[in-house]
């Protein structure tokens, strides 16, 4: 007789030691199990077999699954760092947006939770710890000159560009892998070319995508943008 698949939420997500269970280690199980699987494949009960536990027992550290969902999105922001005392504003910018597509092309299932679920939460209910970042960022600019109103503009402008920039990159996809022409490849030739024939010619920029030279792009357009029209005073 064959037996029945093991549950890969199980095979995972060692037991805590001597039994007992954390916060930290039941949102660090939660974690494992999205990113292999997703965010709909994601449950208390489900959890607490990974865990070893009794369901119930989770409810002590998060009330329910949104709870517990923000609670992963603030382990996954525990990784971002912002230096609020770097003297180069611009080069901090940069460096926080490089290390947030790390981290979203390292957790790509976690991306809704820091890209779109906040929307629908009002700020000040937001978890903190989703909102550190953006203190930080507001000290970084303050510090350098910028008003507190022109410091939350430039924070709006950066994660307008990096969450844009991250649904596409995560989102990029082939319509057909085993073409060699890159027309083909991508599906373009499907388009009329009479109506798009810019779109059709750039099959082969498309097709070269690099999300981490394009970041790049973007974040020079939009650096040398607020460089130009806002001015801190020194």
């Amino acid at each position: 007789m064959t037996p029945p698949p093991v549950d890969p939420a199980l095979e995972d997500c060692d037991p805590p030691t001597g039994g007992k269970l954390s916060r930290e280690r039941m949102l660090a199980c939660a974690l494992e199990i999205i990113d292999r699987e997703g965010i709909e494949k994601m449950s208390m009960r489900r959890l607490a077999r990974a865990l070893g536990h009794d369901p119930m027992s989770l409810y002590r550290y998060a009330p329910n699954k949104a709870a517990l969902l923000d609670g992963v999105a603030e382990t996954v922001l525990d990784d971002l760092t912002v230096d609020p005392t770097d003297p180069d504003w611009a080069a901090q910018l940069r460096a926080v947006a490089r290390q947030y597509r790390r981290i979203a092309l390292a957790h790509p299932h976690v991306v809704p939770l820091l890209v779109t679920r906040p929307l629908a939460t009002p700020l000040a209910l937001r978890p903190l710890g989703t909102l550190r970042p953006l203190e930080a960022i507001l000290a970084l600019l303050t510090r350098a000159g910028f008003s507190s109103s022109d410091a939350l503009h430039i924070y709006r402008a950066l994660f307008g560009l990096l969450h844009g920039h991250i649904l596409n990159e995560l989102q990029e996809l082939v319509d057909n892998p085993e073409e060699t022409d890159d027309l083909l490849r991508l599906g373009l030739h499907r388009l009329p070319i009479g109506e798009f024939p810019l779109l059709r010619g750039l099959a082969t920029t498309l097709a070269t995508y690099d999300g981490a030279a394009e970041l790049e792009r973007g974040l020079d357009i939009l650096l040398t943008g607020l460089t130009t029209t806002l001015t801190p005073t020194p």
